[in-house]
């Protein structure tokens, strides 16, 4: 199964954002989006998941336009975890996933049993009585991606998902969308930090000013070149143990 993007044009608010972009996401495997702050990934990713109408172009899931999907059968097919883990009304954790539900028409049984195993996918199970409000952020964190998956989507695009969390939970976070991934689900996943992107990634699209600057495997994304040109600035790549480049340390471009 495949989500693609193709020559997607994207204007918010008088203001060009997104110019003929095109890429395909497969079922099975993790995106990662990348680019400098601007370059429009976020945009790409409310696009896709069908929160924002390209001004031309066409988003599709397997051939089939998602403009022509009901919004119930959207939300049953693309589950989105925008970069804000704000919870409006502070609830007990349980009735938060349970509002990943709410596109279904199930039985009471089906509900359940889908909320308690996104909370065992997370390990949220411990915090299910416990209200938001007193929640460590990474433990909101993956209560809100138990949320997602608690409505069982065929695809899951997140934003930021990382941001405010400690490495530790960064590296929990990131072993949990891979096990979706695992599961079959299609992963797209939107990151500022070169390092997660280069570990998590199966693909990687890159950004430039509401361009496709580069996409492909992270070992020919993640070139020195390529950071140097999309960031602007020069970044040391060093191999880990399993031969993948890292990127590890950046620094202000020299003038000739």
């Amino acid at each position: 199964m495949a989500l693609m993007l193709d020559r997607v044009t994207l204007d918010l608010r008088g203001r060009r954002v997104l110019t003929d972009v095109s890429a395909a996401f497969a079922t099975g495997r993790i995106t990662v989006i990348l680019g400098p702050n601007g370059a429009g990934k976020t945009s790409l990713l409310r696009a896709a998941a069908g929160l924002i109408a390209p001004s031309a172009g066409k988003i599709a899931i397997d051939g089939r336009a998602i403009a022509a999907m009901s919004r119930a059968e959207l939300a049953r097919t693309i589950g989105y975890l925008p970069q804000s883990g704000d919870v409006a009304w502070n609830m007990p954790a349980r009735d938060v996933v349970a509002l990943g539900r709410l596109p279904h028409r199930a039985s009471a049984a089906d509900d359940i049993a889908a909320e308690l195993a996104a909370m065992a996918a997370t390990d949220t199970e411990q915090f299910a009585e416990r209200r938001v409000g007193e929640l460590s952020g990474g433990e909101r964190a993956r209560v809100l991606l138990a949320r997602v998956l608690a409505g069982e989507p065929q695809w899951l695009l997140a934003d930021e998902p990382l941001a405010s969390l400690d490495p530790a939970h960064q590296l929990d976070l990131l072993d949990r969308l891979r096990g979706q991934a695992a599961r079959g689900v299609g992963v797209v996943v939107v990151l500022h930090d070169l390092v997660q992107a280069a570990r998590v990634a199966d693909e990687i699209v890159m950004l430039r000013d509401g361009r496709v600057f580069a996409s492909g495997p992270p070992a020919e994304v993640l070139t020195q070149q390529h950071l140097r040109d999309a960031f602007g600035v020069d970044i040391l790549l060093v191999a880990d143990a399993q031969g993948r480049m890292l990127p590890v340390a950046a620094g202000r471009i020299e003038s000739a």
